[in-house]
């Protein structure tokens, strides 16, 4: 009988993906195939076809994105900087190894070059053969993909890009460098002069001592900062949060203007992301 990969339980006939992150709680996914199960070195990479939510890239067990949804997250920690920035030429994005990011950031004309810099090259081989709804098998000449670790590489960098977008996994693990206050201090010097950066800053439901750690953080760098949510309903709790430090301020609702093809951001969202819940302004003293 072959052995099932890490995470994977067979039960009743039928493949279960079960997430543990959680102490108090268990997210259990019907595996319809498992397309890819590979130990890297740095963590276990899968492709699983689900039934509900389609092909999925998991990590260490965990659930990353999906066929279903994904384009939700990549959109809104993409094109909200983006936009907000006057004229994006260069572009750093740290892990995004689903490509997704990559992907949503060459549809903007004026950028001439997007640094995708993902520790982990086996999740950027896997999710460009085999999860295409998110990666769209990313191949833009101005994309350079550099495999070797963000936090290391933003220490070498002073004033080279307009838009840095950290894509990371939990912070924990090889990701809990990504939520250091070192770490953005290191992007505050890698931007450029109007530049401006986001990341994701985990659920406000059930990580609210992350987001605020990482919007303080933020915050105690960068003249503007500011945090917008999405309902990305993969993650726990479907709320999810981004923030956003900027050297420069940035455009009022009004002046925003959106153009591109997408599935899920759109200008009325663009103009009203940053509107956040009031447990969250409570919380956060806004």
């Amino acid at each position: 009988m072959q052995q099932l990969p890490p995470f994977i339980q067979k039960h009743e006939g039928d493949l279960w993906l079960t997430e543990n992150e959680r102490e108090n709680l268990k997210l259990s996914y019907r595996v319809k195939e498992i397309v890819v199960s590979a130990q890297s070195p740095y963590q276990h990479v899968m492709i699983l076809d689900s039934y509900d939510f389609g092909r999925m890239l998991v990590l260490d067990g965990v659930v990353q994105t999906t066929s279903l949804d994904g384009f939700i997250y990549n959109e809104m920690i993409s094109h909200v900087p983006l936009t907000m920035h006057p004229h994006p030429q260069t572009v750093l994005i740290i892990g995004g190894g689903d490509c997704g990011a990559a992907r949503e950031a060459a549809k903007y004309e004026s950028v001439q070059q997007i640094d995708m810099v993902e520790i982990d090259e086996m999740v950027v081989k896997a999710c460009k053969e085999h999860l295409q709804d998110v990666s769209g098998n990313l191949s833009d000449p101005r994309v350079r993909f550099l495999y070797q670790d963000g936090v290391e590489f933003v220490k070498g960098a002073e004033e080279v890009y307009d838009v840095i977008i950290v894509d990371s996994s939990d912070p924990i693990g090889p990701a809990k460098q990504l939520f250091e206050l070192d770490f953005y201090r290191n992007l505050y010097k890698a931007l450029k002069q109007d530049g401006l950066m986001v990341c994701q800053s985990q659920s406000p439901i059930f990580h609210f001592d992350v987001l605020e750690q990482t919007y303080r953080r933020i915050d105690s760098l960068f003249p503007v900062t500011r945090m917008y949510t999405a309902i990305v309903p993969t993650y726990p709790g479907g709320l999810w949060s981004f923030t956003l430090g900027s050297k420069r301020e940035l455009p009022q609702p009004d002046d925003v203007r959106f153009d591109k093809e997408t599935q899920y951001i759109n200008e009325d969202i663009l103009k009203r992301c940053f509107q956040l819940p009031q447990f969250m302004k409570t919380k956060l003293s806004l």
